[in-house]
């Protein structure tokens, strides 16, 4: 349960900063509207850094069967996601933000910061395959169903700033490239940067949704309930089963990379999906918002399932 616990105390402290966010824009120092401009140092400056500097490792034959085999599941788990979305599409009537809330997690925020700090920085390129993986289908997959188009954008997919960050990531890893040293301090510090900055975004955002709605209208507790405690059980024994017969050192640890990616909140990116083509944006943000304050009770538990269990 050591990490279980860790990951509390982690999630806690990046809960604390949420909090920050949130008072900056309820004392009126800022709108939540600005929290546009903090998005646009997230997703253009911090996070490729992150991902490229994810890649600074030495490449052994370990560090490629970890990588394969993270990849591996993370493909897994979104084909799990994909089938149990369109079984219970029809059962539970799931609508289109519904949907790409059960599906699409805040990985690309949540799961690096967290696996630096619960498993060490060696960990954290194997983050990189959920990241790469939710990342491709959130501009195909996700955006054409929140759009209703059957046309895929491969161009949007292939320039996407963070794709074109793990295709550099991985060209300097299997050319066993190291960046000059003081290259490499900077990526470390913006490295540092990405939870404190994620979780202040997250704390603007909820900042400007009225929590008695989000609290007290029901449906928004079926779709939470399937993002944060069902799917993630079902994500827990597909690890075990994949555990079993990888056959490769360190598995678990590994698995426990992509594990958490599949259990954080629901994904930011669909409110901002949900904004841009006039779907229900405000159902959406509802939705981010309790899957972000509940995953602080959530997280840890599933967690510690995953050392009980896998």
């Amino acid at each position: 349960m050591q990490i279980s616990l860790l990951l509390m105390e982690e999630i806690a402290k990046l809960f604390a900063i949420m909090l920050m966010g949130y008072a900056v824009v309820k004392a009126g120092l800022m709108k939540s509207s600005e929290s546009k401009s903090i998005s646009v140092v997230m997703v253009y400056l911090v996070i490729p850094c992150v991902i490229i500097d994810a890649f600074q490792v030495d490449y052994t034959p370990d560090v490629k069967k970890g990588l394969l085999l993270a990849c591996a599941a993370a493909v897994l788990v979104h084909v799990l996601f994909l089938i149990l979305t369109t079984i219970l599409k029809q059962v539970l009537r799931l609508d289109t933000i519904e949907r790409a809330t059960v599906i699409y997690s805040n990985a690309g925020i949540l799961v690096i910061p967290l696996v630096q700090d619960l498993l060490g920085k060696e960990y954290v390129i194997y983050s990189s395959a959920y990241i790469t993986v939710q990342l491709v289908l959130i501009w195909t997959h996700c955006k054409n169903m929140i759009c209703e188009e059957d046309r895929l954008e491969w161009k949007k997919v292939f320039l996407n700033v963070n794709i074109i960050s793990i295709i550099v990531g991985v060209i300097l890893f299997v050319c066993r490239i190291q960046m000059p040293s003081g290259v490499q301090d900077v990526m470390d510090m913006m490295n540092n940067m990405i939870g404190p900055i994620g979780m202040l975004l997250a704390g603007m955002v909820i900042a400007d949704v009225p929590l008695k709605i989000v609290f007290t209208k029901k449906r928004n507790y079926l779709s939470t309930v399937l993002r944060l405690i069902v799917y993630p059980i079902f994500v827990l024994i597909l690890m075990k089963l994949i555990h079993t017969f990888a056959g490769i050192n360190d598995s678990k640890q590994i698995l426990l990379t992509v594990y958490i990616a599949s259990i954080t909140p629901a994904c930011a990116t669909v409110t901002s999906m949900a904004q841009l083509y006039d779907k229900d944006a405000a159902y959406a943000s509802s939705l981010y918002v309790l899957t972000t304050l509940l995953s602080i009770v959530t997280m840890p538990v599933m967690v510690g399932m995953y050392e009980m269990f896998v």
